[in-house]
């Protein structure tokens, strides 16, 4: 208290410069968001600024979903925006590819990639196909998302990595992404395409906090469908991979430049088959042959 009051006694400027010379500001800690709620947060924006949006799923709604991914949003929209479909993976992503056609943007949710399977006929002839048939008359703007590849001990039942299945499906376009940046840019950028996507998540990656940088907090922040992402730059050898493998070659890429190879790590979220390859700004510069290229590449397609 004494303190205290001979601080109060004291002359402004006085306190002022005690203060000065004893106190410093930091700078504000890096904003951390994890996977599900960047998804959550994705979903969320593009249900208030378009009102064709909907989602629909097993336990979505109520029960904020099987991985809470949608928390909170059934109850800022309600029954007729957040449904709760009965155990038919069929059924409602027929009815989701149907109010697609008839001009909505639907968001289905499988609780598992795994169960997409009772609906491949659904995704693949009804969806994918479609707008191709129709001489573009027709689009199909869906979103499919859910869960994907292996998780910690979800069995055979739920364990299998459907990249490559959709990746080959022309008329799909098919995103796969690693952090919490991507995941909101480009659930964003599939709900607002005329294609149906389909949105590969990683169980594992859903609790996994990264930084958010400001652009990724503005409600316009979308990332484009079709190109890869440069995740590390590196001169000797590319490393290209998807979803949470990419955090595994970030790994491998830093004990290898202690050892002087330098890895440029490259992050595939996108596959559109239409076009036939992605985008990748680390093909060679010199030579387009692959054989004369002056640096290596790999490729690590993991389920884990």
């Amino acid at each position: 208290m004494a303190a205290v009051s001979g601080l109060v006694r004291r002359p402004l400027r006085e306190v002022s410069g005690l203060l000065k010379r004893r106190f410093h500001w930091t700078a504000p800690a890096a904003l951390q968001v994890t996977v599900r709620d960047a998804i959550n947060q994705g979903m969320d924006e593009e249900l208030e600024r378009d009102e064709k949006v909907f989602l629909l799923g097993e336990e979505v709604a109520q029960y904020d979903g099987a991985y809470k991914v949608s928390r909170g949003l059934w109850k800022k929209y309600g029954d007729k925006r957040i449904i709760d479909t009965p155990i038919s993976e069929m059924g409602f992503a027929g009815i989701a590819v149907g109010a697609a056609m008839a001009g909505l943007r639907p968001i289905c949710e499988f609780m598992t990639f795994n169960f997409s399977m009772q609906a491949i006929d659904q995704v693949i002839n009804s969806a994918a196909k479609t707008y191709y048939m129709s001489g573009g008359l027709q689009p199909v703007p869906i979103v499919f998302r859910g869960p994907n590849g292996a998780s910690a001990g979800v069995a055979a039942q739920h364990s299998q990595c459907f990249a490559a299945w959709y990746g080959h499906c022309p008329g799909l376009k098919v995103v796969s992404p690693w952090n919490s940046e991507d995941a909101k840019g480009l659930i964003k950028s599939a709900i607002r395409d005329n294609n149906p996507v389909v949105v590969l998540e990683n169980e594992l990656m859903y609790g996994v906090p990264f930084e958010f940088p400001p652009e990724a907090q503005s409600k316009d922040f979308l990332i484009p469908i079709g190109k890869a992402k440069i995740e590390r730059q590196g001169t000797h050898i590319t490393v290209v991979s998807h979803s949470r493998p990419v955090g595994h070659c970030l790994e491998a890429a830093a004990v290898l430049s202690k050892e002087g190879v330098e890895c440029e790590v490259s992050d595939k979220y996108a596959y559109h088959q239409t076009n036939g390859h992605g985008n990748h700004r680390s093909q060679c510069r010199e030579d387009k042959s692959s054989r004369n290229c002056g640096r290596r590449l790999a490729t690590v397609w993991s389920r884990s």
